[in-house]
């Protein structure tokens, strides 16, 4: 079984003499960096979701928020720190 994470890109530079695009893509407070070589028009403030470090898709931000609840409910949130933002507002 394979699990993609989303999480919301930061920032994006390319590197390899610009062949390669990179985000930082933040997860509840941590960031880490993610090839957006399958995504070429993923931009700032998407949300993606990512698998060992590739962005595979985009994602719209209430299905972001749903997935970081049902990680949530299940206990699989443990060392993220700040994951407030993606969560579902509380009505």
């Amino acid at each position: 079984m394979c699990l993609a994470i989303p999480g919301k890109i930061k920032s994006i530079e390319t590197k390899y003499d610009g062949l390669v695009r990179m985000a930082k893509v933040s997860f509840g407070g941590i960031t880490k960096e993610a090839s957006l070589e399958m995504l070429p028009d993923a931009d700032v403030d998407d949300y993606v979701l990512v698998h060992v470090g590739v962005a595979i898709s985009k994602v719209n931000e209430e299905e972001a928020q749903k997935t970081f609840k049902y990680l949530e409910e299940i206990g699989e949130l443990g060392e993220l720190e700040d994951v407030d933002e993606y969560l579902p507002k509380s009505e």
